[in-house]
């Protein structure tokens, strides 16, 4: 049996010296003694996979509601999918496999059900009442809201994989990391390489089930510059447009845009070295003045480009559009009807009211609902003829 000790000193000696290693970790915020067998970091990755909030991802809307039909990506299989891809970067460049598998598996524990229209929705209803982001409610998740341990509340994961749910950042996430945290500095490789890698995948992943769908056409994203730098190299210029080549042409595309991150921030590493007369470590990173993961121009401008197709062609499609109108409706209903009338809470629910305020935990509850608990919820308390 490799023990503990082992393990780590392989890390030690494997990795890169700017990668985070379970032996230098911060710390827990909880002491407590350490697995004989486990890193710290494969200890955490383990205990995000067996919480409920894991497990509720299952039932929650990446794009489409999970009433819409059950081979579309939900968040879970979203989830999956980018601590798949952060895998493969990581290793790649050195970094911490583990703590990225980590972080990519609970950057979206705080996901509300219904998608981003339902964190629009938890974020006006909580407006007067410091507001709802989920990247927070992740980090709350780990830390407090997941009762699994009588010595501690949330799991009592190691800083580093708390800082790289803080600082989980893109595009369409922003930062905003608590003051115990350094907001002040970037988070380590493995949380940038964590932040990318959700980026990439749900940019490639969405357009899928758009054309899956039947929300997009071949036609819709043939003047994308991505979809024809990844049509060109599937080599399937006169193939006839069809399941198997939408397949390949996307996992082309994921190719692309992850040689082109791995390309560019080789390059940063290598700056960051020479700047550094060679010395390079986990706080240089934290403090280099620009992210060191990240793709090149010419991919962010393609990037954007696949973005702003997708908010107009598919996430404001009408028949997307429709679903967000229902889920909102549904979740502004709940969310009034459990603050008018509290008992309708269960009773361990109530408890929660002796250290928060109503509004709190009532988003709370509603955030950790599933699409189809929220539908059912919403039909018990609203339809006269559904048993309660």
């Amino acid at each position: 049996m490799r023990t503990r000790e082992q393990l780590e000193k392989a890390e030690l000696a494997t990795l890169a010296p700017y990668a985070s290693t379970s032996a230098r970790s911060r710390g827990r915020a909880y002491p407590e003694a350490e697995a004989p067998y486990r890193t710290a970091f494969q200890r955490d990755r383990e205990r995000v996979l067996h919480t409920t909030a894991f497990r509720r991802l299952e039932g929650k809307t990446q794009v489409f509601v999970v009433t819409e039909g059950d081979y579309y990506r939900t968040r879970i299989t979203h989830t999956l999918e980018v601590a798949q891809i952060g895998r493969t970067i990581a290793r790649a460049l050195g970094a911490n496999e583990d703590l990225v598998e980590g972080i990519c598996l609970a950057h979206d524990l705080g996901h509300p059900p219904f998608g981003h229209a339902g964190e629009r929705t938890l974020n006006a209803l909580m407006h007067a009442h410091g507001g709802f982001d989920h990247n927070l409610q992740s980090f709350r998740v780990i830390t407090e809201l997941e009762q699994r341990y009588p010595d501690f509340p949330g799991l009592n994961l190691t800083y580093e994989f708390r800082e790289g749910i803080v600082k989980h950042e893109t595009e369409y996430d922003v930062v905003n990391a608590p003051t115990d945290y350094e907001p002040a500095l970037r988070g380590t490789l493995e949380a940038q390489i964590a932040s990318f890698s959700d980026e990439l995948a749900y940019n490639a992943h969405d357009l899928d089930d758009g054309l899956r769908a039947g929300l997009l056409t071949e036609g819709d994203v043939t003047p994308l510059g991505w979809w024809q730098r990844a049509k060109e190299s599937s080599q399937a210029e006169d193939e006839a447009f069809g399941e198997m080549l939408r397949h390949r042409i996307v996992r082309k595309l994921i190719g692309l845009m992850v040689t082109d991150l791995l390309t560019e921030t080789s390059g940063h590493i290598e700056r960051m070295t020479s700047a550094s007369g060679g010395h390079v470590s986990v706080d240089a990173v934290r403090r280099w003045p620009s992210p060191l993961v990240d793709f090149s121009s010419g991919a962010h401008t393609l990037n954007r480009e696949l973005k702003g197709f997708l908010f107009e062609c598919l996430y404001y499609h009408s028949r997307v559009i429709r679903m967000t109108s229902k889920a909102a409706r549904v979740l502004g209903d709940l969310f009034n009807a459990y603050v008018q009338e509290p008992r309708m809470l269960s009773a361990t629910t109530r408890q929660r009211l002796k250290k928060l305020p109503l509004e709190r935990v009532v988003c709370d509850y509603i955030a950790g609902m599933t699409d189809r608990f929220a539908l059912d919820e919403h039909a018990r308390l609203f339809d006269p003829h559904e048993r309660v």
